[in-house]
């Protein structure tokens, strides 16, 4: 199972798309027996028959059930432009980095429920290009959530034990 940051980093890869996916269950059918080679590799990707992907690409079935369509349209986006994806993150990790937006609790040490007590507020910072490659190198190497998270909190010169922000 894929972590946040992993997630983040697929959602940000979709927006840099430059064509739209294929929109119609008979163009995604059509695409992914395309790439994956078979309506079998297509029905074990998805959790249907190989019948049911053949009905689909010959339009035989219009409409897929709602949880089959959801997993059809993840298939399909996820392999969607990899040259696009490629090259932004090589865009990202050689020259612009990347930004990254979370939240965090400032505050000063006070007592409960006084204006000094800690606070989440929201985090916007770019981090620098080094930080990003490690980042996708981590990714694509499949590690886990924690050690993405230990990557993002030293590029936001994070003391990564006690999670503080050092200036």
């Amino acid at each position: 199972m894929a972590g946040e940051i992993d997630e983040a980093i697929e959602r940000a890869d979709r927006e840099s798309f430059t064509r739209e996916p294929p929109k119609t269950l008979k163009g995604q059918i059509g695409y992914l027996i395309r790439q994956l080679g078979s309506a079998k590799a297509v029905a074990q990707e998805i959790g249907v028959t190989a019948d049911s992907v053949n009905r689909y690409r010959r339009g035989a079935r219009k409409h897929a059930r709602a949880d089959v369509a959801a997993k059809i349209d993840d298939a399909v986006r996820q392999r969607w432009q990899p040259q696009v994806r490629k090259r932004r993150q090589r865009l990202a990790a050689a020259t612009g980095g990347i930004t990254v937006e979370t939240r965090a609790r400032f505050g000063y040490t006070a007592p409960i429920g006084t204006t000094d007590d800690g606070r989440f507020r929201r985090l916007t910072v770019h981090l620098p290009p080094a930080y990003a490659q490690r980042l996708f190198d981590a990714r694509d190497a499949g590690t886990g959530d924690q050690e993405m998270r230990g990557i993002i909190a030293e590029g936001f010169n994070l003391d990564h034990s006690t999670g503080l922000l050092t200036v």
